[in-house]
């Protein structure tokens, strides 16, 4: 017999596979194809800072290398953008390398504050090297394919891929030694855990679907600037509150605030304009006082207090 989670799990893949069928309109198409962008972001910055405790205000570095790959490959060497979606991943791994070296020396809100300023590197360095990058200008491209449709199962197979791969690690020797770290470093350490080691095995994937969600951005909009992808507000601090909407260290978590923060924000944006910002803020905090685990925590709570209480009745018969 089926497991209910695995049943719920291929319920909703098939919902998704034929959600097209349904929605044809292109504004709602390029909605659900942004929220499979942030999903894969939100799934790979939960990776790093929801299973293992790092938290990073610097993933725009990632998403950014990852989509300047796509466009350099177009803009000097006349390549197909599309092989960014290799080159951009494996980029974005590379400059995690040393950031990983450096950064694991520091804990808690200074790891965080090396992050932030990270991303901010990364936009003046790629708004300063205009021969390479042209700056402020950016790089636009010709897209070869404009169907919404194409990019919509493109980026749903990209996200269940980074479920699948963030699921298996969670669920290997690696998850259960990342949750060890987050919840007590020094503890880990007596025991012999290597902690840097493991962190920098939470870093490289979490870098590599990040860079992929950015090769795939670059494809998908067709035009980039170190404004727009190395954003420390729309990408990294963003990537944030879609978790924490959707659930810290949860599976579908990043999902499910991927796509309330996307289709609220356009909602508060087209009925009250420049109000929205704040309304939004609003609601984002209403959210973190009344449900501090997200959407997707509360009900893993929730079940799991259900389960005990039943297990306790059924102890006591």
């Amino acid at each position: 017999m089926l497991n209910k989670n695995i049943l719920m799990t291929i319920a909703f893949a098939l919902a998704a596979i034929i959600l097209p069928v349904f929605i044809k309109a292109p504004y709602h198409m390029h909605i659900l194809i942004l929220i499979i962008i942030w999903a894969i972001i939100g799934t790979s910055w939960n990776l790093l800072s929801g299973y293992a405790g790092q938290v990073s205000f610097g993933h725009a570095a990632f998403f950014g290398v990852g989509a300047y790959s796509a466009g350099i490959l177009t803009l000097h060497y006349s390549l197909s953008p599309w092989w960014g979606l290799l080159l951009g991943p494996v980029m974005s791994m590379l400059v995690a390398l040393p950031i990983g070296a450096i950064a694991f020396r520091l804990r808690g809100p200074y790891f965080a504050l090396a992050t932030l300023a990270l991303g901010e590197i990364f936009r003046l360095l790629f708004l300063n090297m205009t021969n390479f990058t042209a700056g402020a200008k950016g790089i636009l491209i010709m897209p070869a394919i404009t169907s919404k449709v194409f990019y919509y199962y493109a980026g749903l197979g990209m996200l269940a891929l980074t479920l699948l791969a963030t699921y298996m690690i969670v669920h290997s020797k690696i998850g259960y030694y990342l949750v060890s770290i987050r919840e007590d470093q020094d503890a880990a350490t007596s025991l012999g855990i290597p902690t840097t080691l493991y962190k920098n095995l939470a870093l490289l994937p979490s870098a590599f679907f990040t860079g992929l969600a950015g090769a795939f951005y670059m494809n998908y909009v067709a035009f980039i600037d170190p404004n727009i992808v190395f954003s420390l507000t729309n990408i990294s601090i963003m990537v944030i509150l879609v978790v924490m909407l959707g659930g810290v260290a949860t599976t579908w978590g990043p999902t499910i605030g991927a796509a309330l923060y996307i289709i609220m924000g356009e909602l508060f944006r087209t009925t009250l304009g420049p109000a929205n910002v704040l309304m939004f803020g609003v609601l984002v905090c209403l959210i973190i006082m009344f449900l501090p685990n997200g959407i997707a925590g509360e009900l893993d709570i929730f079940k799991r207090f259900r389960q005990r209480k039943k297990a306790g009745l059924s102890g006591g018969v």
